[in-house]
């Protein structure tokens, strides 16, 4: 879980390459991913939605879409299993059933629900997987979209449909579709982590790549915020 071993390991690793390209999670190529062919239409006014998704350490699934246009908050937790199991300690042991995911809040007339998954499976994390994201392994790390209405399970399922028809990625998609049970928001200190700790190794090898491909591919969903 973003684990302390993971972040020692992001240290050695770059103090081994200082000054060499390093190979690693956030510099992986970034899939040219195209629009969902299904998706919910922007509505005409203002009002907030949520969507929860999960991909690896929740400090990169949260970094990446606070900065998107239309995102209202974005909030680290913990979706998948009991609320009596939900926190850091229990998850990470990798058998509570619970994905480290985020809850997106975000306004539907500024961006859909289907933009947020092309975000999601382009520069968020890598879809193809399975429990594992970069240096995280775990069932805790896995790729899920769990929906809260029948309109996002059929945008989620008619995408990587889409995505896999179209051979976007050089490997099956292992992302899960599952219903939403309940999210559980994370313990205070993972909140917000990477703005918080720019300079940490796991950050800066891991997450603030994902960010600048956001930038860059995006632009204009990215927001500077």
């Amino acid at each position: 879980m973003c684990s302390f071993l993971s972040r020692i390991s992001a240290l050695l690793l770059m103090v081994t390459l200082a000054g060499v390209v390093a190979c690693n999670a956030g510099d992986r190529p970034v899939a040219t991913v195209p629009n969902p062919a299904v998706d919910a239409t922007l509505a005409t006014t203002k009002s907030e939605q949520t969507a929860v998704i999960a991909g690896g350490c929740f400090w990169g699934i949260q970094a990446v879409f606070q900065h998107v246009k239309g995102v209202i908050n974005a909030t680290s937790g913990y979706s998948g299993g009991a609320a009596a199991t939900a926190g850091y300690e229990l998850v990470s042991n990798g058998d509570t059933g619970h994905a480290e995911s985020v809850k997106i809040t975000y306004d539907p007339s500024q961006i859909t629900y289907g933009q947020l998954l092309r975000v999601f499976f382009s520069v968020a994390h890598d879809p193809t997987q399975l429990n594992r994201q970069g240096p995280d392994t775990g069932s805790q790390y896995r790729s899920s979209i769990f929906y809260g209405s029948d309109e996002q399970k059929r945008i989620a399922e008619a995408y990587i449909a889409q995505l896999e028809k179209a051979k976007v990625f050089p490997r099956p998609i292992v992302t899960q579709v599952v219903p939403l049970k309940a999210f559980y928001p994370a313990e205070a200190y993972h909140q917000d982590y990477a703005a918080h700790h720019p300079d940490n190794p796991y950050i800066v090898y891991n997450d603030a790549p994902k960010v600048a491909h956001l930038r860059q591919q995006f632009p204009d969903l990215y927001t500077g915020k």
